[in-house]
């Protein structure tokens, strides 16, 4: 059996305390963990970051309050609730039925990994986001097999415009896919001379037509 692995990036995820606190962060949060909706529908989450790094109560209009709930000499793990039923990247993912296996955040941008059987879920997840979130990137895309039997599958670079390969190529070589990122949006919107908006804008527009070839659409 042979199945997909997705990293897809937020760049603006709206109201997510795990977001809200790395945009000030030194390091990236990787350390993430979530609870079930609890009857009531509620839903604990927990993140670390570093150890005597300044939190604090994130202003998302229902003043989320961030609970220190363990720490030592690395770490310091926070704790907060927030409704199962919230417009988050994470409910809109697994609403589709795929569990979020990593979430991390950087740079205030949220960066969620899941699993597939078929290329098309990833698409049709990847829809579901840029539904609600303006910057919805795919930052990496793998495939396992379970033999030493691929198929390949050819892209025609002509499926792109100059500027959307232009995009592309700086933002690789700037680091924008690497992760820790070598590199964020503002970065490569200046180095492009663009506003940022439209680098995003570029850049989705590159990566569908990216898909559509992979899924044949």
């Amino acid at each position: 059996m042979t199945g997909f692995r997705a990293t897809v990036v937020v760049e603006d995820p709206g109201d997510c305390p795990i977001a809200d606190v790395s945009a000030t962060a030194d390091e990236p949060i990787t350390s993430v963990t979530r609870s079930r909706a609890t009857t009531d529908g509620t839903v604990v989450e927990e993140f670390g970051i570093a150890a005597g790094a300044e939190t604090e109560s994130v202003d998302d209009g229902t003043a989320t309050e961030l609970t220190p709930v363990q720490a030592n000499e690395r770490e310091e793990i926070y704790r907060f609730e927030r409704d199962g039923d919230a417009d988050c990247a994470c409910e809109i993912v697994e609403g589709t039925g795929t569990p979020v296996s990593s979430v991390s955040a950087r740079d205030g941008a949220l960066r969620l990994t899941f699993r597939t059987l078929e290329l098309t879920e990833i698409a049709d997840i990847v829809d579901d986001l840029r539904d609600r979130f303006e910057s919805v990137l795919v930052e990496e895309l793998t495939q396992d097999h379970d033999d030493e039997t691929t198929d390949p599958v050819l892209v025609d670079r002509d499926l792109l415009t100059t500027r959307q390969r232009e995009i592309l190529e700086t933002a690789h070589e700037m680091g924008y896919f690497d992760y820790p990122k070598g590199s964020n949006a503002t970065d490569v919107a200046e180095e492009l001379g663009i506003a940022r908006s439209t680098f995003t804008e570029h850049l989705a527009a590159a990566q569908t037509k990216l898909l559509d070839a992979l899924l044949e659409k």
